[in-house]
């Protein structure tokens, strides 16, 4: 079992990205029963525990391994997880969370690459209705997801923010993680740098 987390930000740039967290990572999460390790649940026999401990010491990302090894059904609970705090951690967060993918999920982080062009092209010629339509989906999304969050508002200019943050997280080959740096070249060729 997991739960879904909900990201609140706590920086201007984690504030805008609310929206796109919530549709991109948190119903993601929540209707195709992925894991998010911040709140999973298994037996320890639910897993080959000695292949995930090895493949786990050449890794970066528990829940991109866990969502390999593991089946979940994600629980009718939201866990709301406040992050952020300065610009240059939602940046390197940013980063790690596309990594993940990029290295686990190679498939989706293309799928919600071009998806989110889409929208962008959509909200670059059509402003007005792309405003509109961007809001009332995110405040779909967080009735969902059992949140109420004013930043569902900010669904338009996330948009506008989110992809070229996509792009540069796709670009960037070293992120910071818990006062350290780490290079990660392969999904399982990981350097800590300091």
């Amino acid at each position: 079992m997991s739960e879904v987390p909900y990201f609140i930000g706590r920086d201007p740039l984690s504030i805008v990205l609310e929206p796109l967290y919530a549709s991109v990572g948190s119903l993601g999460i929540y209707r195709d029963n992925r894991i998010w390790g911040g709140a999973v649940i298994f037996e320890r026999d639910d897993i080959d525990e000695t292949a995930f401990l090895d493949d786990l010491r050449r890794t970066v990302s528990d829940d991109g391994l866990l969502m390999e090894y593991l089946q979940v059904t994600t629980v009718g609970r939201t866990r709301i997880v406040p992050i952020g705090g300065m610009i240059r951690e939602t940046v390197e967060r940013q980063v790690r969370w596309t990594q993940i993918l990029r290295w686990h999920f190679p498939g989706a982080v293309a799928g919600t690459f071009l998806m989110l062009l889409f929208v962008l092209a959509g909200a670059i010629v059509a402003p007005l209705p792309a405003a509109v339509l961007l809001t009332v989906v995110h405040l779909a999304v967080n009735e969902i997801l059992g949140v109420r969050r004013w930043t569902a508002v900010l669904a338009y200019p996330a948009v506008f923010v989110f992809v070229p943050l996509l792009v540069y997280a796709l670009a960037r080959r070293t992120f910071v993680w818990g006062g350290r740096r780490y290079c990660w070249r392969g999904k399982f060729d990981v350097r800590v740098l300091n």
